[in-house]
C-alpha cells in the first residue's frame, strides 16, 4: 500500500465522518465547522488527483467565503432549540425513507464501479490539472467567453451596488 493510497483512505474517512457530523450535530455552528472540514478533505482529494488549481479554488471559495457567509447567516438568525418548530413524525419518516433510497443508490454505484487503474493512465503524465494548462486554454481557445463572463460579473457587481444603495 503506497502513501497515496493511505492518504486517500484517510481523507475519505475524514470526509465521510465530517459529513455525518454535519448531519448529526445539533448546533448549527458546529455543523458549519464540520462542513469546513469536509471541504478541506475534498481539497486533499483534489491534490491527490494532481488538480492543484481546483484544490486552491475549493479552499478559497467554499471553505473561505461561503462558509463565512453561512456562519454570519446562522449567527444573525439566532437559532435556538426552543424557538425551532418540532417536525411531525411523518416528516421524519419521509426523511428516513428518502435517505435510505439515497443510500441504496450509492451502494449500487459503488458495487458497479470498475477498477480505476485503467482510467488513471491519463494521470501518469503529470500535466492534468495544472494552472499552466488552464491558463493556456482560457486565454487561447476560450478567450471570448472568458471576457464575456468577466463583463457579466462586472455588471452584476454594479447592479448589486445600485440595488443596495440607499436613496
Amino acid at each position: 500500500m503506497s502513501t497515496t493510497d493511505i492518504l486517500f483512505y484517510f481523507l475519505s474517512a475524514l470526509a465521510i465522518f465530517s459529513a455525518i457530523m454535519v448531519l448529526v450535530s445539533r448546533n448549527p455552528v458546529h455543523s458549519v465547522l464540520w462542513l469546513i472540514l469536509v471541504f478541506f478533505a475534498i481539497s486533499g482529494h483534489y491534490i491527490l488527483l494532481n488538480a492543484q488549481f481546483l484544490a486552491i479554488v475549493n479552499l478559497i471559495v467554499y471553505a473561505g467565503a461561503i462558509m463565512v457567509l453561512f456562519l454570519f447567516v446562522i449567527m444573525l438568525m439566532n437559532l435556538n432549540a426552543e424557538t425551532e418548530p418540532q417536525k411531525h413524525m411523518w416528516m421524519k419518516l419521509a426523511g428516513v425513507i428518502s435517505g435510505g433510497c439515497f443510500l441504496m443508490v450509492l451502494v449500487s454505484l459503488v458495487r458497479q464501479a470498475t477498477d480505476m487503474q485503467n482510467k488513471s493512465v491519463l494521470m501518469k503524465t503529470g500535466d492534468i490539472g495544472l494552472i499552466k494548462n488552464l491558463g493556456k486554454a482560457l486565454f487561447s481557445d476560450y478567450v471570448v467567453p472568458f471576457e464575456i463572463s468577466s463583463v457579466l460579473f462586472l455588471s452584476a457587481m454594479v447592479g448589486a451596488v445600485v440595488i443596495g444603495k440607499k436613496d
